[in-house]
């Protein structure tokens, strides 16, 4: 016999997962809505040419690093979310826990100030290439391991994380080799590939809710 006690528990639960998945989505809107702001404040900024690093670094480098913690919020929140509501075995596991330390990674990068300008921010030693190259590994993770278990509950979502799966890894490479002259934009698809994905697990973490398994005792 369920008591109201458990009653009120198992609504609880949904309402939990549906709120983590609205802030993934938020915050990959804030990661979105913070470059499109800097980009229109920042004077003579060329978003083809001039990367969002360049956005965050300067006088107006407030606007970009809360889009970065937006971001890094959200991501975070998607990370509990497919932790609750669990799709998958290991690989799944392994994914929620890859959220967790991109969403780490990110809040590092919007801290140090660093961009990769060879500003070493008071003499700390600049660490933002290897900050991004771990981004890039474990973007690239994301649809490998998320995938088995979208595919069984939303096909169509696994097919769409896999796309974009697909062109993050063709992207990653060329934008850490290609001259500088077109890697802004190529960063800024890269930023929306990353929101896509996010924003996806939020999706499906949300409209899987109602239907989360209850715990075993």
């Amino acid at each position: 016999m369920t008591t109201g006690n458990q009653h009120g528990t198992a609504r609880q639960r949904p309402l939990l997962a549906r709120a983590l998945g609205v802030t993934g989505l938020l915050g990959c809107l804030a990661a979105i809505g913070g470059t499109l702001l800097a980009q229109a404040i920042v004077p003579q900024h060329d978003w083809v040419s001039e990367t969002i690093s360049d956005l965050a670094a300067g006088r107006h480098a407030v606007i970009m690093d809360v889009a970065l913690y937006g971001f890094a919020a959200g991501i975070m929140a998607t990370s509990l979310a497919t932790a609750r509501v669990h799709l998958g075995k290991l690989d799944w596991s392994a994914g929620a826990v890859a959220l967790a330390v991109i969403a780490g990674l990110v809040i590092i990068v919007g801290a140090r100030d660093e961009y990769g300008d060879g500003d070493s921010n008071g003499g700390a030693v600049v660490i933002h290439s290897y900050l991004v190259y771990a981004l890039g590994l474990l973007f690239a993770y994301l649809p490998v391991g998320m995938y088995g278990g979208l595919n069984r509950a939303h096909p169509t979502a696994a097919r769409t994380l896999a796309i974009l799966g697909g062109g993050w890894v063709v992207l990653a490479p060329v934008f850490l080799l290609m001259s500088t002259g077109f890697d802004g934009v190529v960063e800024r698809v890269l930023g929306l590939i990353a929101c896509g994905m996010i924003a996806i697990l939020s999706w499906v973490t949300m409209s899987r809710a109602p239907d989360a398994p209850e715990p075993r005792a």
